[in-house]
């Protein structure tokens, strides 16, 4: 047991079987399962029972067709089936870990026409409207459920998660938000409950006593007509005497308009949820959403939130979480930032997940932790994502590392990143970088300025020395009163009590974001009770589904904020995909007007003069204290070119290699690469 953290690394005794900590990897869909190639997807789990976690959770396995996330999701259907999933057990259990699967049945989330659900009432994520099962379809979905739970069993699995939250089909018998049936599935909430209670009452019996079954369970909906709290402690007893294992904590569902687990949620935001289940059920109580810290886990245990908590993303930042937490090394785990960009973003985008601070998750057999075959001396020139990652990846390969940079410190835009209100996280990556550059042996020299000559003796160079601001070409840009973004976030200029920003890309959301809170963000985690407070979020014993009937209530702005962009189209179009909704949100909230389609006349010292369309018509005055400029980057890449035309071998990366928006997943991606070739 870890000193450390002694709750963290209490085993747990489930009578069959004890899980060695208190730490689960949580369900992720990556669409590694749909690879088909068996041996990757073994590898991705096995990496992670060798990396210490106590059991681990499948992405979500479809139990037929209909309830599929998508034509071609990963079903078990078949001996086939069976087979290839036994090589993901015999993987984990060669690492000395325990998996189990999770059966997702999408309901009305289920990205095709064949969908069914209770009611046919269509979500608001997706184009299809559920056809509305009768009796012979609600067994049919029963039996196929747990006939999935026995080839699992087959397979090898330590057990299965039944996923009854999240807004997916057995949640969406629960709440009258989805079920308007009469008949004895729907009406009392004693028989829109009946589902729940048969699947796991069936599951139990068909796979016996020495089986873990996990139930997931809605505490907290997040949608209107969503469940109370005391319907979800009676259904949580019900679902202990029905036979699970386990009750894992599922918080919001996906259509909800709150944010459950992107950056800007607090640590451990939903903890207090978990909680007030605990003493209700005999069996043990699984927490989760944006727990991403040994220190933030034995917290929530120490607090008796619950017994077991569930990470799932900081499993794809680093494998080796839990031995790192035990051995004393935590300062070492790369940290989930809850950015979503590599895990979610891709996963909604057909893509295979991976993590923008370990690119190598769900490719670790692509890119093996192997000593390169002929070690070099390498320079890396720019200390930011880009230049952090290849130096990081080349000297653990076994490469003689020097990393240059003319700043002071390391992080390069990463430092302004972690100014911004709701991106707190991205302090302890700027940390992490440098706690692993000082472990992996790369030399430093810092605050110098390097030039061509300076590399000549390095067998190879990776030039990432980033970007500079674009320069818009405003009449007026150049008035005491204009400021770059740079300026605002690095250097930390006044800013009057009114701005107008100039570009709507991610740097624009930022710095409007930076505005309307008023101040710098810090290292610590934001308070819980503001953030709920702000985003409308309430305790399910007093409204149904946890929404607050006063709706969101945010703090004022700062500042009266306009956000001008040239492109007639909605602001924050190129916003990651499962997070841009919030930052519009968020502004929104903050009374930040967003104007697009502009024509920039001239800034004078009192504002700034637009117009609008090809025509240059309806010239209008904003008036402004200050006129922040965000209209993009150019990449600083002279340096480089120097050493290409000198005929040294050069690699080029990063924002010197691509400027575009800032893009710190593309970056990192892109510097471990480079670092694998060499």
């Amino acid at each position: 047991m870890s000193a450390a953290y002694p709750h963290l690394f209490q085993p747990l005794d489930l009578g069959f079987t004890t899980l060695k900590n208190r730490v689960m990897m949580g369900s992720m869909h990556t669409n590694l399962e749909e690879t088909k190639d068996w041996d990757r997807v073994g590898e991705f789990y096995a990496s992670r029972a060798r990396g210490g976690v106590a059991l681990i959770v499948t992405g979500g396995i479809a139990p037929n067709a209909e309830g599929a996330v998508f034509h071609g999701a990963a079903g078990l259907f078949n001996e086939t089936d069976i087979a290839n999933h036994a090589k993901i057990t015999a993987a984990v259990h060669g690492a000395d870990g325990k998996i189990v699967m999770q059966i997702l049945h999408a309901g009305r989330y289920a990205y095709s026409p064949n969908c069914v659900g209770p009611s046919p009432v269509k979500s608001p994520i997706s184009p299809f409207a559920p056809k509305e099962l009768d009796e012979e379809g609600i067994e049919k979905q029963i039996s196929d459920i747990v006939e999935t739970a026995v080839r699992a069993k087959t397979a090898g699995y330590d057990g299965v998660e039944i996923m009854g939250s999240e807004g997916y089909f057995i949640n969406q018998f629960l709440v009258t938000h989805t079920n308007k049936r009469t008949d004895r599935w729907g009406g009392s909430y004693e028989n829109r409950m009946r589902l729940a209670i048969e699947v796991v009452r069936r599951t139990r019996a068909a796979v016996g006593d020495d089986f873990i079954l996990i139930y997931r369970l809605s505490m907290i909906d997040l949608i209107p007509n969503g469940s109370t709290h005391d319907e979800v402690v009676q259904l949580a007893k019900e679902i202990e005497a029905a036979g699970a294992t386990i009750i894992n904590t599922g918080i919001g569902w996906h259509e909800a308009r709150i944010p459950t687990i992107a950056t800007s949620v607090p640590r451990a935001a939903f903890a207090w949820v978990t909680k007030k289940l605990m003493g209700h059920v005999g069996i043990p109580v699984i927490t989760s959403n944006r727990i991403n810290a040994p220190e933030v886990g034995e917290q929530v245990l120490a607090d008796g939130c619950a017994d077991m908590i569930s990470m799932a993303r900081p499993f794809l930042a680093d494998p080796d979480f839990v031995n790192k937490a035990r051995d004393g090394r935590a300062a070492e785990i790369a940290p989930c930032i809850a950015c979503n960009q590599a895990c979610l973003d891709h996963t909604f985008s057909g893509k295979i997940s991976s993590c923008l601070v370990n690119p190598r998750a769900c490719y670790e057999t692509e890119f093996p932790t192997e000593p390169a075959a002929s070690p070099k001396t390498v320079a890396v020139v720019g200390a930011g994502p880009a230049g952090l990652s290849a130096a990081i990846t080349a000297a653990q390969r076994g490469h003689t590392v020097t990393l240059f940079d003319r700043d002071t410190q390391i992080g390069g835009q990463l430092n302004m990143a972690k100014q911004i209100p709701g991106k707190e996280e991205f302090w302890g990556l700027v940390d992490w970088f440098g706690t692993m550059i000082d472990t992996v042996g790369v030399t430093k020299r810092l605050n110098t300025t390097v030039t061509a000559d300076d590399l000549t003796g390095f067998d190879h160079v990776i030039i990432a020395t980033g970007v500079d601001p674009r320069d818009p070409q405003i009449e007026g840009q150049d008035l005491p009163h204009v400021h770059s973004y740079v300026e605002v976030l690095r250097d930390g200029v006044e800013i009057g009590k009114s701005a107008v920003v100039i570009g709507a890309g991610g740097i624009g959301f930022d710095v409007s974001e930076f505005l309307t809170h008023g101040h710098a963000a810090t290292p610590q985690t934001p308070d819980v009770t503001e953030w709920l407070t702000e985003w409308g979020v309430t305790d399910p014993a007093t409204t149904r589904g946890g929404l607050s009937e006063a709706g969101p209530r945010p703090s004022a702005p700062a500042r009266a904020v306009t956000m001008l962009q040239r492109k007639a189209e909605r602001h924050g179009k190129r916003l990651g995909k499962t997070t841009g909704w919030i930052h519009r949100a968020t502004l929104k909230m903050k009374g930040v007007n967003m104007i697009g389609g502009v024509n920039y006349e001239k800034i004078t010292a009192d504002g700034i003069h637009i117009s609008f369309g090809e025509a240059r018509e309806n010239p209008t005055f904003l008036p402004a204290d200050n006129v922040i400029l965000c209209a993009g980057q150019v990449s600083q890449r002279s340096l480089g070119d120097t050493l290409i035309a000198a005929g040294h071998s050069v690699d080029i990366i990063g924002g010197a290699d691509f400027a575009g928006e800032l893009d710190a997943k593309r970056a990192i991606d892109q510097g471990m690469r480079t670092a694998y070739q060499i």
